[in-house]
């Protein structure tokens, strides 16, 4: 296969979520990440919400999207987790469990590879965020 028809890298991954306002304030707030911007769809009844750490051209972001009126979703079989880098991962648990957020596997080693550290917490709508300690 020709290798310049591949995709050269992940643009954004897209969530449905169920309450635009809190989601942004979790990953902003809590996260770190930066709202870089949103737009209303009014004909389709759905708004998008673009937030990362840095600038779409420069590193892939995450879709928050809102359906209009649509309160809940399923979290789906197929989706597994975002993953994200932090540089002190027990501090940034203990600061997000205090905030409230469900630390649903606290910092420890990796099962498999015991040299790498990771948590996992969920977002507002239950969706699975994996903190993964830089080495």
């Amino acid at each position: 296969m020709n290798p310049n028809i591949y995709p050269t890298r992940l643009l954004h991954t897209m969530l449905r979520v169920g309450n635009l306002d809190k989601s942004i304030a979790f990953y902003t707030q809590l996260l770190g990440m930066k709202l870089l911007h949103s737009q209303e769809y009014p004909e389709g009844e759905y708004t998008l919400a673009f937030v990362g750490y840095q600038d779409e051209a420069d590193s892939t972001v995450l879709e928050l999207t809102y359906n209009w009126g649509k309160q809940h979703y399923d979290i789906g079989t197929a989706f597994g987790h975002l993953a994200l880098a932090t540089d002190d991962i027990y501090a940034t648990c203990e600061a997000l469990a205090a905030e409230g957020v469900n630390i649903t596997r606290p910092p420890g080693p990796m099962k498999d590879d015991a040299s790498i550290v990771i948590a996992f917490l969920e977002d507002p709508d239950g969706y699975k965020i994996e903190l993964i300690q830089r080495k």
